[in-house]
């Protein structure tokens, strides 16, 4: 991996999801000194991180070398008012490599013309503890040496799937992004079941919490499909049977899942552009 990690990087917005990225490319070895930060209002736990570190925090582009890599990770309606300051780290060899929902590769060559090389990412919420799902699609112009410094970068928070075709980031928002709010709801909608079957809320929260945190570890760590592992804990004629008669008949969580992906699906369409 170390052959594939830049030399110099510039993160443009140090958010939450920035900030995710940035203590993943610490961990995999990236020489802190060789990082720059962006951000005008960066957190007190940034500034601190950025002096401890060795980061440049917000230099003019004049006091970069020709950065390896840019990731521009900020408000996705940002990019109009922030584009023509990114311009000016990208280099002819530079990768840029963009977080920003809605925003289509041909979005930032249109406003970021210096950028040769673009990636188009969508990473998850689990980023934070290193247990991210991103997807990513590359441009034309990406070579496969940078191809590979994305999946090194992206891969530092968690795992990642190559995309040929970029009209499938609606539906990667749809499933992997909007996906840990479904997973939060579910743990809502169970601990309020075991509420009204009869246990006191804080113990029926707590239960259906550590439920659904075991079940995900275990998926985490099985080389089973979801579906053998679902039928390992299903006994014949059991509890888990009689309520999987329920979860999955014809109006079961199958098909309100798919309306829930499909209606994610049509917004992020509505939001590009």
């Amino acid at each position: 991996m170390s052959n594939s990690l830049p030399q110099s990087l510039v993160l443009i917005g140090a958010g939450k999801m920035g900030g995710a990225m940035l203590e993943g490319w610490l961990r995999i070895g990236i020489d802190p000194k060789g990082i720059s930060l962006i951000d005008p209002k960066p957190s007190d736990e940034m500034v601190e991180l950025a002096q401890e570190k060795g980061m440049r925090l917000n230099p003019s582009a004049k006091e970069i070398p020709a950065a390896d890599v840019v990731v521009l990770a900020t408000k996705p309606q940002m990019l109009d008012t922030a584009a023509p300051a990114v311009q000016a780290f990208i280099h002819p060899r530079t990768l840029l490599i963009s977080i920003l929902a809605g925003k289509t590769l041909g979005d930032l060559a249109a406003r970021l013309p210096n950028a040769g090389a673009i990636i188009r990412a969508m990473p998850n919420l689990p980023a934070a503890v290193q247990r991210g799902a991103t997807a990513a699609a590359p441009g034309k112009g990406v070579s496969a040496a940078q191809r590979a410094t994305a999946d090194a970068l992206l891969g530092s928070i968690g795992k990642v799937e190559w995309l040929d075709d970029e009209g499938l980031i609606d539906a990667v928002t749809a499933v992997s992004g909007s996906g840990p709010a479904y997973v939060f709801h579910l743990v809502e909608c169970l601990a309020a079941a075991g509420t009204e079957a009869g246990l006191p809320a804080d113990v029926a929260e707590r239960l259906a919490r550590a439920t659904v945190e075991g079940a995900g570890e275990l998926l985490f760590q099985s080389p089973l499909p979801p579906g053998t592992l679902r039928q390992n804990v299903t006994s014949p004629g059991g509890t888990t049977a009689a309520a999987l008669e329920v979860l999955m008949a014809d109006d079961g969580m199958k098909p309100l899942l798919r309306k829930a992906v499909a209606a994610a699906k049509r917004r992020a369409g509505e939001l590009s552009g």
